[in-house]
């Protein structure tokens, strides 16, 4: 009597899943990948942006007196231009840290521009962290006052990226 060939049995095992998963939640990894006698495994799990975050800034009540200078007839300087977009609009801060992109793709023109009129949600650029791309949306209607950083840029976390009045 001729006997049939058993299946092959599973090679994943579940129990070395379930321990890489875990593995991922203690750690706070998002992916990990062993490979053993052949056998590969990836466990990944999916990672979300943090919520937009923006400051508008106000003048301070009480700002700490400055040393006498002399006055000077000079235009003011382009920190000083910038410092006075800040405070009349709503700073967007990055979220995460990253590198910055202003467009979907290389050859296409940039999400938005000093001077554009954004909706609230609209996607003000992109930042890729862990080879992912996460939209950086417009925390409110407005115009776009002034853009801080540029294509390819890194950022840290709490870097201001755009000012939108």
């Amino acid at each position: 009597m001729a006997s049939t060939p058993k299946a092959p049995a599973d090679p994943i095992d579940a129990r070395l899943v379930r321990k890489l998963a875990d593995i991922l939640t203690d750690t706070g990894l998002s992916e990990i990948e062993v490979e053993h006698s052949g056998l590969k495994i990836r466990v990944a799990r999916t990672m979300t942006a943090a919520p937009m975050q923006y400051v508008q800034h106000q003048p301070m009540a009480h700002a700490p007196a400055a040393p006498a200078a002399p006055a000077l007839d000079a235009p003011p300087s382009a920190a000083a231009v910038a410092a006075e977009a800040r405070r009349n609009g709503d700073l967007v801060k990055s979220p995460m840290v990253g590198t910055v992109y202003m467009q979907p793709q290389p050859d296409a023109p940039p999400f938005v521009k000093v001077g554009d009129s954004v909706a609230a949600g609209q996607t003000l650029m992109i930042i890729e962290a862990m080879k992912t791309m996460n939209p950086i949306p417009a925390p409110k209607a407005g115009k776009v006052a002034e853009i801080l950083v540029g294509d390819g840029d890194p950022v840290e976390f709490g870097e201001p990226l755009v000012v939108i009045e």
